[in-house]
């Protein structure tokens, strides 16, 4: 059975931004795996860390059941997102576990640090697959076979500098919209944050709104989420697209 790895940096952003296309994917026989690395611990003006890490936790692997996938544990605090070899091992270990041919990411450049880094510490656990000599933490035997990195649209689809950003490829998910909001209201103690934090409103209608905003991109979909192939070298051969391979009938690929 193929497997796509989905690495994120909060609870709550698979499901904003990549649920769609892993319900499409399971739906054509792959397997699921997700992780968020941040434990969404200062992600609530009500809650004590210790608390809301808890709430977090137990809201995100019920958000994970729904997407039928397997769990893996973040990694540390909000906000305490760094790029360091120890990260790097820890996320090593998550990759070499899972064993996928699909990583799904955040975009390289995103409104915050916390999803930046995630991305980075993504790709370079993805590029170190199977080198030996970077030890994962705990150590996991490495595998061989060629790993695809894709990248997911920033959040409101641009830049934090205000320009669109134009996916390589559009999923229709308007087939699963519902359950990908079925799992996102599974992150509940998220709707007063994002209310008093980012003035989101309902995030559960601001992503219906930005999945139809990336759904009108398409030219073809009603609802549907982007994607960035990123480049081969060090992860995949040169025309590796499982991706795109794997749901053509449902896919509008730009670079045609």
């Amino acid at each position: 059975m193929p497997t796509a790895l989905a690495i994120a940096a909060h609870p709550d952003d698979i499901e904003i931004l990549f649920a769609g296309t892993m319900l499409q994917l399971a739906a054509r026989g792959w397997d699921l795996h997700y992780v968020n690395l941040c434990d969404g611990s200062r992600g609530s003006t009500t809650m004590n860390m210790v608390d809301c890490a808890a709430k977090r936790l137990a809201e995100a692997q019920a958000a994970c059941k729904v997407l039928g996938a397997t769990f893996h544990h973040p990694i540390y605090h909000d906000m305490e997102a760094c790029y360091t070899t120890a990260n790097l091992a820890k996320v090593a270990a998550i990759v070499r576990m899972a064993k996928p041919s699909i990583v799904l990411t955040h975009s390289p450049i995103d409104y915050m640090e916390d999803h930046e880094i995630a991305c980075r510490l993504a790709v370079s656990a993805a590029f170190s697959h199977a080198m030996p000599n970077l030890e994962s933490d705990p150590a996991i035997p490495v595998y061989n076979d060629p790993v695809t990195v894709y990248h997911g649209q920033p959040i409101h689809n641009r830049l934090p500098t205000g320009e669109l950003v134009v996916p390589h490829l559009y999923v229709d998910i308007t087939n699963v919209i519902d359950q990908k909001l079925d799992s996102l209201a599974c992150h509940e103690s998220q709707k007063l944050w994002l209310d008093k934090s980012q003035g989101q409103d309902s995030y559960l209608e601001t992503t219906r709104k930005v999945s139809a905003e990336v759904g009108t991109l398409s030219g073809d979909f009603e609802y549907a989420e982007g994607w960035r192939r990123r480049e081969h070298w060090g992860f995949c051969g040169e025309t590796d697209d499982p991706l795109a391979d794997a749901l053509a009938d449902i896919i509008v690929d730009t670079r045609k």
